[in-house]
């Protein structure tokens, strides 16, 4: 892999590993595939879908160059302390959340829409789906949106992960029901809306608890003295737009405002795992699985099971994003494919089904429920990221079960 070649010094005078030659045939049949289902999506589903789909493209293009994880981040600050991963998270929804408010606040959406965040009620579904899908990831390999850009990347065994996503989302979907409407559950509420702060006085309380995280991350940092991030193979000066790594920082804030982009374009946040539980239901379905008759799809849901799946918004951002990813490592010529050894294979496995699973109970997964709850101002995203840091922590005791290594105190890069 990339990330594992000789290292050279670079003019700014930090040891980088090298850049591999860019891969034309990847380049190549990322960009045909891409212009083919730009071109139907123009012409059977519109500007919106079209705009959509271009925004996935940026998304993994984003977390492709800079790596960008919350698998990593948050098994990295659990075992040995480094929080560099997580403070970039803080910068990202402080980024997502200043701009989600205005936008939330006056209503303001393209294409007719009328911007809603997501805000979910606070339950056991909550709890028990964030906790399992803590553990997924750090089984599988990825979260949600690791697992699409590694697939992209050409990572093999996240083939195995996205399959148990799948499988993991319609049980998910099929025992939904019991979770959110049968156990004991809260309403929700919406820290500007449910609080008397507005969106105003939510922002500037959510602002400062971005901070005091940063700050009580960078205290443990130096208490802890771990590990130095891995640093990444990259290109120099705007050469680096295309080739090699993105500062973490950059791409938190890009992340930010693409996720902000992708609200006012089709009046919800991102999201990725809601696709997964059609995708697998319409393939139950053509088994002969009745699954119109599960609460999941029940209401409005239940016209997307008949549909094309390129009238699902997510549907089709998910597929940007593994688009985006793969040129991205096609440019930077890190794609590649691997023979998957057994254990990481049920690993990848186990925790995709975790996280399927999990993401159906918790309204969402490290995108819907983390990232866009609390840009939403939903006090179910600050739940989520509590809980899946529980389940990551008991995850630590897991990997090694399957082979899977954690960062170290001695080691040199997490």
């Amino acid at each position: 892999m990339a990330m594992e070649q000789p290292i050279h010094r670079s003019k700014s005078n930090l040891q980088l590993p090298f850049l591999k030659a860019p891969q034309k045939p990847v380049l190549t049949g990322g960009f045909i595939v891409i212009g083919l289902l730009a071109l139907i999506l123009w012409l059977d589903q519109g500007i919106q879908q079209f705009v959509l789909f271009g925004l996935g493209l940026l998304l993994g293009y984003c977390l492709l160059h800079a790596r960008f994880g919350f698998t990593s981040a948050f098994r990295q600050l659990l075992s040995v302390g480094n929080g560099t991963a997580i403070q970039s998270h803080m910068l990202m929804l402080a980024v997502a959340s200043t701009l989600f408010a205005p936008i939330l606040a006056n209503g303001f959406g393209l294409f007719n829409t009328n911007p809603t965040g997501y805000v979910f009620p606070v339950g056991t579904s909550v709890v028990v789906g964030s906790f399992l899908f803590g553990i997924g990831m750090q089984l599988g390999g990825g979260c949600a949106s690791g697992t699409l850009y590694t697939v992209g990347w050409g990572k093999s065994e996240m083939l195995l992960t996205l399959f148990g996503f799948i499988v993991g989302s319609v049980i998910g979907a099929w025992h939904f029901d019991f979770w959110v409407n049968q156990m004991p559950s809260f309403e929700a509420i919406s820290l500007a809306e449910d609080t008397g702060l507005g969106y105003f006085g939510a922002w500037i309380a959510q602002l400062f608890l971005f901070a005091i995280i940063f700050i009580v991350i960078r205290g443990i940092a130096k208490k802890r003295k771990p590990p130095k991030m891995k640093p990444l193979p990259t290109s120099t000066g705007w050469k680096r737009i295309f080739r090699g790594s993105w500062p973490i920082w950059t791409a938190a804030i890009a992340l930010g405002i693409l996720n902000a982009l992708t609200l006012i374009s089709r009046g919800n946040p991102w999201g990725i795992t809601s696709a997964f539980a059609l995708w697998g239901s319409k393939i139950a379905l053509f088994l002969g699985i009745d699954v119109t008759q599960w609460g999941y799809w029940s209401g409005g849901k239940a016209a997307a099971l008949e549909q094309s799946i390129l009238t699902d918004s997510t549907s089709v951002m998910n597929f940007g994003v593994i688009l985006g990813a793969f040129v991205a490592a096609g440019a930077g010529g890190a794609f590649v494919m691997r023979r998957v050894p057994l254990k990481l294979a049920a690993a990848s496995i186990i925790g995709g089904l975790l996280m399927g699973y999990g993401a159906r109970l918790a309204y969402g997964c490290n995108i819907g429920a983390y990232f866009g709850g609390i840009a939403s101002f939903s006090l179910h995203g600050w739940v989520w990221m509590i809980v899946a840091l529980a389940g990551s922590y008991v995850a630590l005791y897991l990997r090694p079960l399957f082979g899977l290594k954690n960062p170290k105190k001695d080691d040199q890069f997490c």
